[in-house]
């Protein structure tokens, strides 16, 4: 079962990456979702501090490369 703070980064992910959140598996990562490139991954960069109000160091972005990892660090960052 999806929790809410799942369920907010798969509408990020879904506004980002344009499919369906139904689309967006425990396994979503850059590798399975075809239309995630550089840019888009910016834009799910920063899609994600706006939503969260949190923001992301340089080391961390270039990490946050599948939803697991995504789910762990605005985990962390927000209930800091």
């Amino acid at each position: 079962m999806e929790d809410k703070l799942e369920a907010q980064i798969k509408n990020v992910m879904s506004a980002i990456f344009d499919i369906p959140t139904n689309q967006i598996g425990d396994d979503a990562s850059s590798d399975t979702i075809e239309s995630w490139d550089s840019l888009k991954h910016m834009n799910l960069i920063v899609g994600l501090e706006e939503e969260f109000d949190i923001e992301f160091n340089d080391e961390d972005i270039g990490s946050l490369l599948n939803l697991k990892l995504i789910k762990l660090f605005v985990e962390e960052m927000v209930t800091i």
